[in-house]
């Protein structure tokens, strides 16, 4: 499938880490936001941006030059003197992904992002803003929504009610993982999340694919088999990414939303496989330590 020319701008509102593979000693940059900046890139949009602090340490400079290189731009982003966020991480024989140490962000977890009129100024040029849990940004979510930009949300696998319910409301997409939902818990989810705002509420359920509510439809997608498979970091937040991008672009192309999410969601369950699992981190730049 072609990743290329979408009439769709986008910005990664939020966090970046680096993550320390403890079994093969290399470093990778990622983050949610960081990651919906550089897959939307790769996914064909005409701009991509991801706007956050870094650290001042080595770390924090490996992942600028990387989204630099990916095209991203970074010109609403800060360095403050302080560490970079990172987590560690190493595989099981299984295969399953093992947490060790992580620093909550680094300075980026200390220090609060206050938006102002001119940084809202610029986030109406996108057509979307992408922000999730890990990113310390619930406060500023409310100036987005009241600016009228469409916000993306990934509430991830372990979001209590009680965050759904005081961030929902300021959202556009929503997006969570259900693999530890039965199906049942899952659609009953899909639906409460949508009566609380957002006009599209997506579930993932790692290789059963993917499921949505639009208020009146429920979606099914299925995952695409993997043929070179290398490291699954990142897969769901190149799903939501390149499902947001492309179904933006096909509404704007005067596809109805039924036709533009069900397009989205074809063309997501394809990136995830061709783009994001074909190489080793999220989305490459290994830096060995």
């Amino acid at each position: 499938m072609e990743f290329t020319d979408l009439d769709v701008s986008v910005c990664g509102f939020g966090d970046n880490v680096v993550d320390v593979y403890e079994h093969i000693r290399t470093e990778f940059p990622g983050g949610n936001c960081v990651n919906f900046a550089v897959y939307s890139k790769k996914a064909g949009v005409r701009r991509a941006a991801y706007m956050g602090y870094f650290g001042s340490d080595d770390r924090a400079e490996r992942v600028i030059e990387a989204l630099h290189e990916e095209g991203v731009e970074t010109l609403k982003c800060k360095q403050l003197l302080g560490a970079n966020g990172f987590s560690c991480v190493s595989i099981a024989e299984d295969g399953d992904r093992l947490w060790g140490d992580y620093n909550a962000g680094g300075i980026r977890g200390e220090t609060s992002f206050v938006l102002d009129r001119f940084d809202l100024e610029y986030l109406k040029q996108f057509d979307v803003v992408h922000s999730g849990n890990y990113c310390y940004m619930e406060r500023q979510l409310p100036k987005i929504h009241a600016a009228g930009i469409d916000l993306s949300f990934d509430f991830s696998d372990d979001s209590p009610w009680e965050y759904y319910e005081e961030v929902a409301p300021n959202v556009t997409y929503a997006f969570f993982s259900a693999s530890g939902l039965t199906h049942e818990e899952m659609n009953e989810r899909l639906v409460k999340v949508h009566e609380l705002g957002p006009k599209w509420v997506s579930a993932t359920r790692g290789i059963e694919g993917c499921y949505a509510y639009d208020g009146t439809r429920f979606y099914r997608q299925e995952s695409v088999p993997v043929t070179d498979m290398k490291d699954a970091m990142g897969a769901g937040d190149s799903f939501l990414t390149s499902f947001l991008v492309k179904s933006i672009d096909c509404k704007k192309k005067g596809m109805t939303d039924e036709d533009a999410y069900t397009a989205g969601l074809e063309f997501a369950s394809h990136f995830a496989s061709e783009v994001c699992c074909a190489v080793d981190g999220s989305w490459g730049h290994g830096y060995q330590y």
